[in-house]
């Protein structure tokens, strides 16, 4: 058996992408963005500040950095992230979920090097993604309206108030040192914004609003629906917004 090589799903945005064009994706105004002029404006901000700096050292990253080595960086933080699922999976009473993310972390971190190496895939150790935001939702809180925040991106006010508990359980935010927690930090943004690159391609070439296009998919995907149990209905399994950068 061998230890499965995991990335983020980039290309479900782009059959995401192909879908909304194929059924004519239509703008219009939206109830859950009532501050969009704000948000537009933030969006326009973070899109000028990825095209200078984020994308180019992204995009530097994946053409220098060997694909294994970027697997096992993805790995890496991957590992770290099921560990602050575990603890959500707990507080959401969701005893199978929390199970198997502390058997990832366990076993990740055992046998695959401190997270390196996903053995925890291959045997069957399925991932479930869970946050702050997530378990509020599960406890029966409201998303409220749809936010933009500066450099992190798309949110909601729940989600945002919920990054000040996530910072907490962020074990890379946790590290004393802070040059190797800074440098951890911005590897993992670099390597999260090189897994969307291609699915940024296609977004930009698209003949769509790419800001409603954009809201509309993080509202679908955190979960925007919620039945009378309180569950958050996860359509797809996208990559997550960084935490709150760390303090220099």
């Amino acid at each position: 058996m061998k230890p499965r090589i995991t990335m983020n799903r980039t290309g479900l945005w782009a059959g995401l992408l192909a879908l909304a064009l194929l059924q004519g994706c239509a703008v219009g105004p939206n109830p859950r963005d009532p501050f969009e002029p704000f948000n537009r404006s933030v969006t326009r901000f973070n899109d000028g500040l990825d095209e200078a700096i984020v994308k180019p050292v992204a995009q530097a990253y994946q053409d220098t950095v060997p694909s294994p080595v970027r697997t096992g960086v993805n790995n890496f933080f991957g590992n770290l992230s099921d560990a602050w699922s575990f603890v959500n999976n707990v507080l959401q009473a969701k005893p199978q979920a929390a199970v198997d993310s502390f058997m990832r972390v366990s076993v990740n971190t055992l046998i695959g090097l401190g997270g390196v190496l996903d053995w925890a895939t291959p045997m069957g150790i399925e991932r479930h993604r869970e946050d702050f935001g997530k378990t509020l939702g599960r406890w029966g809180v409201a998303t409220g309206p749809y936010l933009v925040l500066p450099v992190l991106g798309p949110s909601t006010v729940r989600d945002a108030a919920a990054r000040v508990v996530d910072a907490k359980g962020d074990l890379v935010l946790q590290i004393d040192n802070v040059p190797v927690r800074n440098s951890l930090y911005v590897l993992r943004a670099v390597d999260l914004r090189a897994s969307l690159l291609r699915a940024g391609e296609v977004l930009d070439q698209a003949a769509l609003d790419k800001y409603s296009f954009t809201r509309d998919a993080y509202l679908q995907r955190r979960g925007v629906v919620i039945d009378t149990n309180g569950d958050t209905e996860e359509r797809y399994d996208l990559p997550e917004s960084p935490s709150p950068a760390p303090a220099k």
